[in-house]
């Protein structure tokens, strides 16, 4: 069976044996429409609420045609925030993720990937709008939906890192970035300052093998970068380990400054640890970032 069509199972599977989790998914649901003044931001209510250009994946329907003659670009009218609201997942597809230091292990791509789609099912299951930032269009609820994004997270880039792609990001919405983070994070740190201007709240998911935690390596060793585009040969690996370590720390700190800087939460997940954990995580912090 190819990856396309199990991924999506083994994402349900992993969704399936948490009943709290699917009960405030439940609850999250029936709780989205909150009256007849609704909240202010962007949605699927009957109150108007702001003009934006319109982008991939609006449908012609949406666009305010009487304001658009006004202008050279197409606008459409965002109503108020009383019906689904939108989450949408960059998720690092960089030669850098398909890193697993034993087979026994997921790589880290997989460990992504599953996570992603099991926290979509659980979002459009309590009545949310996903999709990832690449996909060229804009988040939207339901099975179709959720296969499209299936057949996307198995794809690999070439790079071997990945940078946050920011381009469709809803207005007031919610993201997750899913990464390993150990390239250079100042284009997070744009993303996420273009993210909050744009009234954007999420998370950054970190997804590491154990061994990029311990940095169990001595003696002679050659490590090279996935893609093959990086090389590096050590005599004594041993002596490197503490200040690997001492940076790791540091990247860490800044992953959760540049998130708490922008109204963002921070996780880090190994893939030798329980996928339920981290799920768990990400949906109550999502929640949390309403």
């Amino acid at each position: 069976m190819s990856p396309v069509h199990t991924l999506r199972p083994r994402a349900e599977a992993l969704a399936s044996p948490l009943p709290p989790l699917l009960a405030a998914a439940e609850q999250l649901a029936r709780g989205v429409v909150l009256g007849e003044h609704g909240r202010k931001r962007p949605g699927m209510g009957d109150a108007f609420w702001q003009y934006r250009p319109a982008q991939p994946g609006d449908p012609a329907r949406s666009i305010d045609w009487r304001r658009s003659a006004r202008s050279d670009t197409h606008f459409v009218a965002e109503k108020e925030w009383q019906a689904a609201q939108s989450v949408a997942f960059w998720v690092d597809r960089g030669q850098s993720m398909q890193f697993a230091s034993h087979k026994g292990l997921s790589t880290k791509a997989d460990r992504a990937a599953l996570l992603t789609l099991a926290l979509s099912v659980l979002l459009v299951q309590g009545g949310e709008r996903v999709g990832l930032t690449d996909m060229g269009i804009r988040p939207m609820g339901g099975d179709i939906q959720l296969g499209r994004m299936a057949d996307a997270l198995i794809e690999t880039r070439e790079a071997d890192y990945a940078t946050p792609d920011v381009s469709i990001l809803p207005r007031h919405s919610r993201a997750v970035f899913v990464s390993d983070f150990m390239s250079d994070p100042e284009p997070v740190e744009e993303a996420l300052t273009t993210a909050a201007d744009r009234g954007v709240t999420g998370i950054l998911l970190q997804i590491l093998d154990p061994s990029e935690e311990a940095f169990p390596f001595d003696g002679r060793t050659v490590f090279h970068s996935v893609g093959g585009s990086l090389e590096y040969e050590t005599r004594k690996a041993g002596d490197l380990r503490d200040r690997y370590l001492d940076r790791l720390v540091r990247r860490k700190e800044r992953l959760a400054l540049i998130a708490h800087r922008t109204g963002w939460q921070y996780h880090c997940h190994h893939t030798d640890a329980p996928a339920s954990a981290a799920l768990l995580w990400a949906f109550g912090a999502l929640e949390g970032a309403r």
